[in-house]
């Protein structure tokens, strides 16, 4: 097997390529131009070395054949023989024996015993001696064909004409190709280098501000130059965006964290105290059984709390939505009706407005984030609530409305933010995830959530495709 059909079957195997990827980009890149190049170089000295080679081949034979002319004709007179400068020529019998011959090869038989049977046989024999390689001055193309002279003999006439002078254009030529297709290699696998190393080298900029991004400030991003549109700077902006969105979900998590440490703080710490005395302190019958319920009480607000998160992370991607059509103004009335009892105690009166048809959701999560902006509603306002729900082309709109003073406008810009409680409401139940939680439930169905203050109360609007 040849050194490229080796080196063409580990390219092959899985190894070769394993080697191969393991190598840099740049090297590749400069591997694979001067693989290119090389084959561009080769086509181009084959094409070349073979047009100036039948261009000298056609000349050698068409002198050659002039001279054979010449030649049969001197034969058939009787005249001496001859012929110009790098000429030779034999006269042959039949057999193959030398008649007449030229100095040059006066005792060289130019002819092989199968070229003297096609002769005879009526053939003519084309035909070189030596080759290109052959540093021999003597090389020769013949042309060999038979003559039957006047005296009815048959001989063999063989022209041929040195092709030093051909062969030594060609060497040179194969010399100047040579050496051209090496240093245009050269050059290109040098701009090739180049090339890849400039469009390779804001990547390592980007990698090595990367590795430091770490142990950096916030704020920090890579340096993308705001004068050029290509591939690598689009990818420089597509990371400043992610790292971007790392820091806002880093800030939230942290955040996250802060707010629900306090939150789980407070049930967990209550609970302590509630057992420590319980624990510490004979008490009556009475007041073990107020310490249980009140332990119950922050049991179930643990419970509300982990599964409130549970649903929120739940919420986090559109593959646990399961959408299908259901009545809309039934969904409507199984979210409210529950609460119906609690707005009869505190004589309030909730209204629905529910436009006729089916809409597209998933009506498992839409129906609790209802109920959850209902109950919000009765424990942070006054007077009736209003639950519409309209439809337009293709989409649903949701509106919770509710009569009190509103939200606090520093609260509105985070009311969806998980924990986000207003001040006001600080002091009374609730995790601060209900909003929240409409918010995922909106967001996992591609719409948005939006709150706002309308004079007479606050309003919670949901516009969701479906």
């Amino acid at each position: 097997m040849t050194p490229q059909k080796r080196a063409a079957t580990a390219l092959r195997s899985p190894r070769g390529l394993r080697r191969w990827h393991r190598l840099p980009i740049v090297l590749r890149l400069v591997l694979a131009v001067a693989a290119a190049m090389s084959l561009v170089l080769g086509g181009a000295t084959g094409l070349v070395y073979w047009r100036v080679q039948h261009a000298l081949d056609e000349q050698l034979d068409a002198d050659l054949a002039t001279y054979f002319h010449q030649l049969r004709n001197d034969v058939l007179a009787g005249r001496k023989l001859g012929g110009p400068d790098g000429s030779a020529y034999q006269i042959l019998d039949t057999h193959g024996r030398i008649i007449e011959a030229s100095g040059l090869v006066s005792t060289k038989q130019l002819l092989t015993a199968p070229d003297i049977t096609s002769v005879t046989g009526g053939a003519t024999v084309h035909r070189d001696i030596g080759g290109l390689a052959s540093l021999d001055p003597h090389t020769l193309r013949l042309k060999a064909q038979r003559v039957r002279l006047p005296d009815r003999r048959t001989v063999i006439a063989v022209a041929a004409l040195r092709r030093g002078h051909r062969d030594e254009a060609l060497r040179e030529l194969l010399a100047q190709l040579g050496i051209a297709a090496g240093l245009t290699l050269l050059a290109a696998s040098y701009v090739g280098y180049r090339t890849a190393r400039a469009a390779l080298d804001p990547v390592e900029r980007y990698r090595r501000r990367a590795a430091n991004l770490a142990d950096s400030t916030s704020g920090v991003r890579l340096p993308v130059p705001d004068d050029r549109d290509d591939e690598l700077t689009r990818l420089g902006h597509t990371l400043n965006e992610m790292l971007a969105r790392l820091e806002t979900s880093a800030d939230r998590e942290r955040r996250f964290l802060a707010d629900a440490s306090h939150e789980l703080r407070t049930p967990l710490s209550l609970l302590r105290a509630e057992l420590d005395v319980a624990l510490h302190q004979p008490r009556p019958a009475a007041e073990l059984t107020a310490t249980l319920r009140s332990v119950d009480t922050e049991v179930q607000r643990l419970i509300d709390l982990t599964n409130a998160l549970l649903d929120l992370e739940e919420l986090g991607g559109t593959e646990h939505l399961t959408r299908s059509p259901v009545d809309l103004p039934e969904l409507i009335a199984s979210a409210v009706n529950p609460h119906r009892a609690a707005a009869a105690r505190e004589s309030r009166t909730l209204h629905i407005d529910a436009a006729p048809g089916a809409v597209n959701v998933d009506a498992g999560w839409i129906r609790p984030a209802i109920s959850n902006l209902v109950d919000n509603a009765l424990r942070h306002s006054r007077g009736d609530v209003r639950v519409s729900a309209t439809t337009h082309e293709g989409n649903l709109r949701l509106t919770v409305t509710d009569e009190g003073p509103g939200f606090p406008a520093d609260f509105l810009p985070k009311a969806f933010d998980r924990f986000a409680r207003a001040e006001a409401s600080r002091t009374s139940p609730g995790s601060g995830l209900g909003l929240a939680f409409v918010a995922a439930v909106a967001a996992s169905h591609s719409g948005t959530a939006h709150a706002e203050n309308t004079g007479h109360g606050a309003a919670v609007t949901l516009d969701i495709p479906c």
